[in-house]
């Protein structure tokens, strides 16, 4: 088991393709638990699997509010910025 440290900001590149899923949900719950209202999840840009594979567990779940590509700042279509509900 790998231990990471929660900040504002996750990148899936030091991951394997198989545990982005189980690594992305206990993300999202860890940094809904330290107050975040806002995360950026950087994916890729790629053929966007990976991409799709987020967005899909994000529209599951009842805690986000929105999502959306990142700006041009913020990685654009290679990463997914995540507002949760208060």
């Amino acid at each position: 088991m790998v231990e990471i440290e929660i900040t504002d900001s996750l990148d899936l590149h030091a991951f394997l393709p198989k545990e982005v899923k189980k690594v992305v949900e206990a993300y999202l719950e860890e940094a809904r638990a330290k107050g975040f209202q806002f995360v950026r999840i950087i994916h890729g840009k790629g053929i966007g699997v990976q991409r799709e594979m987020v967005r899909s567990l994000l529209r599951e779940k009842e805690f986000v509010k929105a999502f959306r590509s990142g700006d041009e700042f913020s990685g654009g279509s290679g990463a997914t910025i995540v507002e949760f509900k208060d």
